[in-house]
């Protein structure tokens, strides 16, 4: 539907009639010419300015027309498309995801091949994002720092997308938990009680950050944002040591992971913590944070809007180049006959001169 967001531009219209009408006219003065044969010159002035009366109302016509165009693309046309409906049902969900340089340890195994943790986590919770048709998801990834990659928005797919791209260390090769935390509650805060909801998951301990992650776990209670917790990595790793690789050694890759404080963040929230050692595991988690009953919301509705001032604009500036371009042609024209006429009136001078 073509709609225009500044109708009252419309009452513009009649401004140019108000200036000719109403403002003094300039005075002009003519020099006069004394003319023996003033009969043929009548005549011609006759048929001139029929001509010239003729050009003129054209020419009213089309400035009309310009200024008409003009007018409408001052007052915002814009297309008016067919309402959406956003989801009426979900949960407001921001999702902390780790990208330290830890998250680069291959120790998930998938088909007897061990893959990095950050691989495993983005393909787990890239589909777990995708399901979340109806809740408003957001993105927070961390490191020495927390960014707020997303904001709360219920296009999942971008906040899948911008996950996906995320690279480890751009955020720094340490952990702020605290930080973490602190963001995503900053960000909740105005939300409603029972829709405040914040997955984290991490590798590691806290090692940088302004916030203790036990202070932010009490500031998130205050706050009523409840927090789960995902504690990921292998608990058992072989790593092939010796100078050809020959002897292997089994390591703990989960040393770091501060399973105690996670759970203290869980449990003082009202969430949960999880223990995700593998592929399996980290999916089935997913699958129960799936089960969470969804919160009502406000329906949603918008239409989406084109705008259309560029095509009256556009035709404004085509019809103003098209009258240029016919007046330069008229004044050639006019110019070409006037030599003409200018040489039949010396010629006229010259016989009357003669005939003297």
């Amino acid at each position: 539907m073509l709609e225009f967001e500044w109708l009252w531009m419309f009452l513009c219209l009649p401004l140019p009639l108000l200036v000719y009408f109403f403002l003094p006219k300039a005075q002009q003065e003519q020099a006069s010419l004394r003319v023996p044969f003033f009969h043929r010159a009548e005549r011609a002035l006759n048929q001139q300015s029929g001509l010239s009366r003729s050009q003129s109302l054209l020419n009213l016509c089309v400035l009309g027309l310009i200024w008409l165009m003009l007018v409408s693309a001052a007052a915002k046309p814009q297309w008016l498309g067919e309402a959406i409906t956003l989801p009426s049902s979900g949960r407001d969900l921001l999702v902390a995801v780790d990208i330290s340089g830890s998250m680069e340890t291959a120790d998930m195994v998938v088909e007897d091949q061990q893959i990095p943790r950050v691989l495993v986590v983005k393909y787990v919770v890239g589909e777990f994002l995708e399901r979340r048709v109806n809740d408003r998801l957001g993105l927070i990834l961390f490191g020495t720092n927390a960014y707020l990659q997303s904001p709360l928005t219920f296009d999942r797919k971008t906040v899948n997308q911008l996950l996906q791209e995320a690279q480890l260390g751009f955020a720094g090769e340490k952990t702020a938990i605290g930080d973490a935390i602190g963001l995503a509650i900053k960000r909740l805060k105005d939300r409603p009680d029972s829709q405040r909801v914040l997955i984290l998951l991490t590798d590691g301990a806290n090692t940088a950050g302004e916030v203790a992650p036990r202070k932010a776990a009490d500031l998130a209670k205050q706050a009523g944002v409840k927090i789960y917790t995902i504690g990921v990595g292998a608990d058992e790793m072989v790593v092939r040591q010796g100078l050809f690789g020959t002897f292997n050694r089994k390591v703990n890759p989960s040393a770091d992971l501060d399973e105690a404080t996670l759970q203290y963040i869980a449990e003082t929230t009202g969430g949960q913590y999880f223990r995700a050692r593998n592929p399996a595991e980290l999916a089935g988690i997913y699958n129960v944070l799936d089960t969470l009953e969804p919160v009502e919301q406000e329906a949603d509705t918008y239409r989406p809007t084109r705008s259309l001032y560029f095509w009256p604009l556009a035709a404004a500036l085509i019809t103003s180049l098209l009258l240029a371009i016919g007046k330069m042609g008229l004044s050639l024209l006019n110019l070409s006959q006037g030599k003409r006429e200018v040489k039949e009136v010396t010629g006229q001078l010259h016989s009357h001169q003669e005939t003297k």
